[in-house]
């Protein structure tokens, strides 16, 4: 007995956007494969609920915008990944532009972003990890979170981020160090 196609793979899902009457289809399709993979990286870029849900809505509208032109020179788990990163980041150029707040006080703005939200616990360790990750510079925390979380092949990080696999290496390199050196203060 052979099984059909799930429904679910993404070159059939991506054939089924392209044709008019099962385009809503595919994308709630699309939706709910990738969602809850990119909500947390979102989620663990931007720290509060409300800001990964709104960035989360614009990554999809773009995505339904720009689904018809996407060439399939990489995965579409790639692509998404791709312009979930951009939003987030964009979205953290624009609060800092609007706080007009130094690199070191919006890190710290990140950090009491975490500290307020539900079931924090500065002694608990997923809190201390979290705040560690927050100390991060913007890139070492991209990285960081992208390969500890999403567990993301330095491959794929570089589609993603559109830079090279050894800097990207480097990058994490520093950024444990640095998570490591966090987690031994008291």
């Amino acid at each position: 007995m052979t099984q059909p196609l799930l429904p679910d793979d993404d070159r059939e899902l991506l054939a089924a956007f392209k044709e008019e009457s099962t385009r809503e289809r595919a994308f709630t399709q699309i939706i709910k494969k990738y969602q809850e993979k990119l909500y947390w990286h979102v989620r663990r870029m931007v720290v509060n609920h409300d800001d990964a849900n709104d960035i989360l809505q614009n990554v999809f509208i773009k995505v339904w915008n720009y689904l018809d032109n996407f060439r399939e020179e990489s995965n579409l788990y790639t692509w998404l990944y791709r312009i979930a990163t951009n939003e987030s980041l964009t979205f953290i150029e624009k609060e800092k532009k609007r706080a007009s707040l130094s690199l070191s006080d919006h890190e710290s703005g990140l950090s009491n972003k975490l500290q307020a939200e539900k079931g924090f616990d500065a002694n608990k360790l997923e809190w201390k990890l979290q705040q560690a990750i927050q100390s991060l510079p913007e890139k070492q925390r991209t990285v960081f979170l992208l390969r500890y979380y999403d567990e993301m092949p330095y491959e794929k990080m570089s589609e993603v981020l559109e830079t090279s696999t050894g800097a990207l290496k480097a990058s994490y390199h520093h950024a444990v160090k640095k998570v490591e050196e966090f987690l031994k203060q008291d």
